[in-house]
């Protein structure tokens, strides 16, 4: 700041004379003001926001704060793979398999390890072996465990299935834990491993990161002496800065020890500037009171802005604006040193090392939906937390053991007992929050998934709004609007019956909210003549018809999945019953040859370097719920979602913003 000395204009060391007069009149504090007057004087001279971005290795990123929105480089999985050891297979092969009654499949002359990669399509009446995390082949879409078969000799081998399976099964999709593109971490997130993993998996090997703030820590006495050394008569050990230091690096700083310095204002005047040099922050302890030897408040000059709070313990604290730089001199005592640091030092730090202010949270919630159990077995399940109007609600993340997000979108986790068979929708449950701590987001949005709207949070999270979006489909989203779960909850359904897409599926309770135009159509492989310059819905009639032309479809609930059911009219082609729950995956399984074509967006389409042919201008539209729309952080969330950056952002993304009232 300019109106402050710089560190070479600090005063010089008074006259002894000067010091005599000073201990004869006993100085007192400059004036004695409230906790609260202090905190008011401290923001006021001091921004408290983030320092500037840096960018680190990922090995360095541990318990740093991240600076700007990270997207992954790549989809994990970055294929479809097996969650079991077993046999891939067709779905529809295993009806009616029982115990009485076995499946007979021929096996195929390929073992599919992790790493290898398949050659050999499955074929109706087929099956192939594949260990855990092996690459799904053409043609499978499920997988069925070892212990579910007996192996028959012969030439070929062939197995027995004594139960069906359900398509999809213990299949781990393509970008069904992390989608390329998709922002997997976003600014303010504090780094832990699980994020180290999460960012590992999603091919990142530098992560933008807050600066942190560095601190200089003086202790100042002629009793103090080093800890450990004999203690001489009158002298303590210097304990302060030990447990300063320490609480500088607990709450995302860099501590500098600057050591232990005498009462001399010559030596303190010159350690300042010294460390008013090298740091963000200087922090002193001791020498702030109003005895003749306590001198260091006085080596600021007309920096002071707070000496004397009315506080106990802690009313000596001096605060000093000097070269721009906050300075702390907190009492002697280490309880009142300590005590003075985390009321006003903490808050600071943490703002600029980019880190909330801590805050405590409940662990009680009712689950959301209803969660089966398999039966003789512990589970442990990974759940969110959302707010509703009469209480919290725990959200499972059914993203599986593979997943390394879902332990860093938890809050926490709840046991499901070996003796039941499940947990029903509406039962208490009580979270181990991770971390001991959890903080509620600001907005809670739960529906369809879009990188668009990770455009939109991000400009969200630039203004201090923390927002969680939990993708369970637009027909779950929708669900969880009208139970009064979420603020938002984004969606694409389009009604059969009028062509309209969303205002059909509204409800007592709920508007709609215009959101933005994405194009959907067909995906496939560049240079595949059953495709390649045909008309969308045309080349879904031909590919249906087509039994070698293999089909990736969506989950049930999706709206591409509404959609292209209604194209199909009722026909289930080959492949229909392979279902991701992502465009991300549909697009990776096409790229890779597993299947070839699905309907995926545009944007997702020009990723991964596909043909597209257009089928509908779908609407992403959110259904808000009246209840909550006079909340803060909805009206922010509506405020931004109208703001030129969120116009511009999304039509970077190919996305064309939706007129108000469309």
């Amino acid at each position: 700041m300019s109106d402050h000395p710089s560190p070479s204009a600090l005063p010089l060391a008074l006259p002894l004379a000067e010091r005599i007069r000073r201990a004869a009149r006993q100085e007192q504090f400059l004036e004695v003001v409230s906790a609260g007057e202090a905190m008011r004087r401290l923001r006021d001279a001091f921004p408290f926001a983030a320092l500037p971005a840096e960018e680190v290795p990922l090995a360095a990123a541990l318990g740093r704060v991240i600076a700007r929105p990270v997207a992954a480089a790549s989809d994990a999985p970055p294929f479809d793979r097996s969650g079991v050891d077993g046999f891939a297979l067709r779905a529809a092969d295993t009806a009616g398999a029982a115990e009485a009654t076995p499946r007979r499949l021929l096996l195929n002359a390929e073992l599919l390890a992790c790493g290898v990669a398949p050659g050999i399509e499955v074929t109706p009446g087929t099956a192939t072996a594949i260990a855990t995390g092996g690459v799904i082949p053409r043609g499978a879409d499920a997988v069925v465990m070892i212990e579910h078969t007996e192996l028959e000799a012969g030439d070929p081998p062939a197995i027995l299935l004594s139960r069906p399976a359900a398509p999809g099964a213990f299949i781990g999709f393509a970008g069904s834990d992390i989608a390329k593109g998709e922002t997997v971490l976003r600014a303010g997130v504090v780094v832990t491993s699980r994020e180290i993993g999460m960012l590992a998996a999603a091919g990142i090997a530098a992560v933008p990161v807050v600066r942190r703030p560095r601190v200089a820590v003086i202790s100042t006495g002629d009793e103090l002496v080093p800890p450990g050394t004999p203690l001489p008569p009158g002298a303590i050990p210097d304990s302060n800065a030990a447990i300063l230091a320490a609480a500088v690096t607990e709450n995302g700083g860099e501590a500098l020890p600057f050591g232990i310095l005498r009462d001399e204002e010559a030596a303190l005047a010159a350690a300042l500037r010294r460390a008013l040099d090298a740091a963000d922050v200087v922090v002193m302890s001791g020498g702030t009171s109003k005895g003749a030897g306590d001198v260091s408040h006085r080596i600021l000059g007309d920096g002071v802005i707070v000496h004397g709070v009315a506080l106990k313990p802690g009313k000596p604290l001096c605060i000093a604006a000097v070269a721009g730089r906050p300075v702390f001199v907190l009492p002697g005592f280490p309880t009142s040193a300590v005590f003075t640091f985390h009321q006003f030092a903490v808050p600071l730090i943490r703002a600029m090392a980019g880190l909330p202010a801590r805050e405590d949270s409940d662990v009680e919630a009712k689950l959301a939906v209803r969660l089966p159990s398999e039966l003789g077995r512990e589970e442990y399940v990974m759940a969110s937390l959302a707010e509703a109007a009469d209480g919290l609600v725990a959200w499972p993340l059914g993203k599986g053991s593979g997943s390394v997000t879902a332990f860093s979108s938890a809050d926490g986790f709840f046991a499901i007992p070996a003796l039941d068979q499940g947990a029903e929708a509406g039962q208490a449950v009580r979270l181990r929050l991770i971390g001991g701590a959890s903080r509620l987001p600001d907005l809670t949005i739960i529906g369809s998934h879009c990188v668009g709207l990770d455009a939109v949070l991000d400009l969200l999270a630039a203004e201090g709004l923390r927002a969680r979006s939990l993708a369970v489909g637009s027909l779950g989203g929708l669900a969880a609007a009208r139970r009064g779960e979420c603020d938002l909850a984004p969606a694409h359904l389009l009604d059969a019956k009028t062509g309209a897409y969303n205002t059909p599926f509204l409800a007592p309770g709920l508007r709609l909210v215009p959101g933005w135009r994405r194009l959907q159509g067909v995906v496939f492989r560049p240079g595949d003549g059953r495709f390649a310059g045909q008309d969308g819905r045309a080349a879904v009639a031909a590919a249906a018809a087509d039994p070698r032309c293999l089909l990736v479809n969506r989950n049930a609930g999706s709206g591409t999945r509404i959609l292209l059911d209604g194209l199909l009219a009722g026909v289930k082609p080959a492949g229909y019953a392979n279902q991701p729950k992502s465009h991300n995956a549909v697009a990776a399984a096409v790229a890779q040859g597993r299947a070839d074509w699905g309907v995926a967006i545009e944007g997702v389409a020009r990723a991964y370097g596909l043909g597209f042919l257009p089928l509908a201008d779908e609407h992403y539209d959110f259904f808000l719920a009246e209840a909550r729309a006079d909340r803060a952080a909805v009206a922010a969330f509506l405020r931004v979602l109208e703001s030129a950056e969120s116009r511009a952002a999304l039509a970077a993304l190919g996305f064309a913003r939706a007129a108000t009232g469309a």
